[in-house]
């Protein structure tokens, strides 16, 4: 049973931003309602104020910007992963998205709410991650950008202040020469990850010339493996240098104990899951292994 609150349905994002500035920490954001209705139902959070942003069609948008592609915070994950744009753009990020909650779920969960909800098996962060996407905030001070590196500070916590909406995802293009690719593991289809990971790469002349790989669900929040990227850039892209590299992803994560599974089947299947994902990153990238 839902505790009881104050119900605000805003009807631009001017009046969202005030109606946040006013009502302060008592007030709590919704979307698609899947992830805080839970959390309202089960007794974690009982808001005095509801704002629903549902009816801001100006933070529901898939647009194409050139080099970037721009996802407006309201955006659902079913319209993610049935667009076009994205999977020529972004495919990872729609790769990971066709692994996520059943059908009905994602025609009303958005990319903001998985986003700002900030768990750490968030499974749009690691493919956003990977390609450096930049959010977009609108609050009482103006608007803000915000790598996606920088954004989640804890478990279900954000940058994000009193007041401020996260309005845009704006994410970089795969480019000619890049191949991504995005592992998750679950007990079943469409749960949460017990483990996730993306990896991007770039492959010149037989050698990764970059690679960026970002893990969920392992850390207290989603996160990019820097010790395994810095043992692959510069290298040859060859199956030795690959598997060295991922097991540098252990010393990268920080894994718990929970109901999904134990830290060290945690840390053990990270490094499978780094070392699938960059291995059909790179052969999507068009590298030929050594």
């Amino acid at each position: 049973m839902l505790p009881e609150f104050e119900y605000h349905r805003p009807a631009s994002l001017e009046e969202a931003v005030r109606l946040l500035s006013e009502l302060g920490p008592d007030a709590k954001v919704i979307a698609g309602g899947t992830d805080l209705v839970v959390k309202m139902r089960a007794g974690l959070v009982s808001p005095r104020h509801v704002v629903d942003l549902s009816r801001l069609t100006e933070i529901r948008f898939i647009r194409d910007g050139g080099d970037r592609l721009k996802i407006g915070a309201g955006t659902t994950l079913w319209e993610i992963e049935n667009s076009e744009d994205v999977a020529r753009g972004v495919p990872v990020l729609r790769e990971a998205v066709e692994e996520m909650a059943s059908w009905h779920v994602k025609t009303t969960a958005t990319i903001g709410g998985n986003l700002c909800n900030a768990s750490p098996a968030a499974d749009t962060a690691p493919p956003l991650m990977v390609h450096d996407a930049t959010l977009v905030v609108v609050g009482p001070e103006g608007r803000r950008e915000v790598p996606i590196g920088e954004f989640f500070t804890g478990p279900g916590q954000t940058v994000l202040g009193v007041g401020e909406i996260l309005v845009e995802v704006v994410v970089p293009k795969m480019r000619q020469g890049q191949g991504a690719a995005f592992e998750k593991l679950t007990v079943r289809e469409g749960a949460l990850s017990i483990a996730s990971a993306a990896a991007l790469v770039e492959i010149s002349g037989g050698r990764f010339v970059d690679a960026r790989v970002a893990l969920g669900a392992v850390a207290p929040t989603p996160i990019r493996a820097l010790k395994v990227e810095r043992a692959l850039k510069g290298r040859p892209a060859t199956r030795e240098v690959l598997r060295s590299a991922s097991r540098e992803a252990k010393a990268d994560i920080k894994p718990i104990t929970d109901v999904r599974g134990s830290r060290e089947y945690r840390e053990e299947m990270s490094v499978v899951l780094v070392r699938r994902a960059l291995e059909r990153a790179v052969e999507r990238a068009g590298g030929v292994w050594a």
